[in-house]
């Protein structure tokens, strides 16, 4: 009986997109430092935790903008996916934006073979070809569309290489790929597009880099890795 279900499991997890959780199994905290217009406003770290087939990824991020010592933008929150072998299962977060509350409980539906999505901005069922729309996996670059990490919504994607390119963080040099990701839907408001510059290590596939402009010039960049 235990090996009838065990084929079930498998059969099923067989036609859920992966998350490549084997390429990451050498760390255990991604750190990314958030600036604007070249000044650090913030981080954005993931943590990993292991036991047997079972992977946690945990994310903590915040950042605070001002103007004139008044704080006019501030966002803080965490996360955790649940990974079991390279598929997700289990995704929670909880954001506090402005005062305002966000968050996301996702769980997959083994007998529908879909994600179950309650968010903000999102309630309902999400194909288990989405990825969760975070910085730590270069998944993300393979997907055509991603769940929002603070508020549960689902965008479609276009991901276009750019080129490979050398390039420089805290007097490191890195040999990289560079990527666009794009808005499927071009007749969406501005701030909800997607609308990335993305770096990839090719030594570590960590995503190093992240830049995109909105209300000023974003980065997010590697600070430590371990």
């Amino acid at each position: 009986m235990k090996k009838f279900v065990f084929i079930l499991f498998t059969l099923f997890f067989s036609s859920i997109s992966l998350a490549h959780i084997g390429h990451y199994n050498k760390f255990d905290k991604i750190e990314m430092e958030i600036l604007r217009n070249n000044e650090v406003i913030g981080y954005n770290n993931y943590f990993f935790e292991r036991s047997g087939e079972k992977t946690i990824v945990k994310s903590q991020y915040k950042f605070e903008v001002k103007l004139l010592s008044a704080t006019i933008f501030k966002v803080e929150g965490n996360g955790e996916e649940i990974y079991l072998n390279e598929n997700l299962i289990s995704f929670q977060s909880k954001t506090l934006q402005n005062k305002k509350v966000k968050f996301v409980n996702l769980k997959i539906d083994k007998k529908n073979k879909k994600f179950d999505i309650k968010g903000s901005s999102y309630t309902g069922e999400a194909s288990v070809k989405n990825i969760i729309g975070n910085w730590w996996s270069h998944k993300i670059l393979q997907a055509e569309s991603q769940i929002s990490p603070i508020s549960g919504s689902i965008k479609e994607q276009i991901v276009t290489f750019i080129g490979k390119e050398n390039i420089i963080i805290n007097g490191k040099q890195y040999e990289t790929e560079h990527f666009k990701l794009t808005s499927k839907d071009m007749d969406l408001p501005d701030d909800k597009k997607l609308n990335f510059d993305i770096w990839l290590d090719k030594k570590t596939s960590v995503i190093i880099k992240v830049r995109y402009e909105r209300m000023g010039n974003w980065e997010y960049r590697l600070k430590n890795l371990k």
